[in-house]
């Protein structure tokens, strides 16, 4: 395989998630729970999924497959997810105001997040050489 585009090869495609809300910490458990997952068991997992964000990570999920499938002419059915990974934007710094005329400092932080989709590819098949059997001994009595 050839690195032409973007570091990543011929058999790949990708999509980015920009500024979703939500802590990077909170959307990587998302994100453990489809790497590695072929394309349509990620996809069922995110379906089902209770976390909030999984609804936003499902249609990057859709939108890589797509990518591989209309820019690369990938196929559908042996893609999986190669690479899922969360970075941090920016966080909005609020303001709380608290008793005796003090304030409480409110993050609300954003992500970005980065699926990679790769085409399986099956494996070469190597060459078994004939080997002499090998004989059992006799145990002594």
């Amino acid at each position: 395989m050839v690195e032409k585009r973007y570091g990543i090869k011929d058999n790949e495609a990708r999509a980015f998630l920009r500024m979703v809300k939500g802590s990077p910490q909170k959307l990587n458990l998302v994100a453990q729970s489809i790497r590695g997952l072929s394309a349509d068991k990620a996809i069922e997992q995110l379906t089902f999924s209770k976390k909030r964000v999984a609804l936003d990570v499902k249609k990057l999920v859709l939108s890589a497959v797509s990518n591989a499938e209309h820019n690369y002419k990938l196929d559908v059915d042996k893609l999986y997810v190669k690479e899922a990974y969360v970075g941090k934007a920016l966080v909005m710094k609020r303001f709380h105001a608290r008793a005796r005329g003090r304030g409480a400092a409110i993050l609300k932080p954003f992500s970005n997040m980065t699926v990679i989709v790769a085409e399986r590819v099956a494996p070469a098949k190597k060459e078994v050489k004939n080997s002499k059997p090998k004989t059992e001994k006799k145990e002594a009595k």
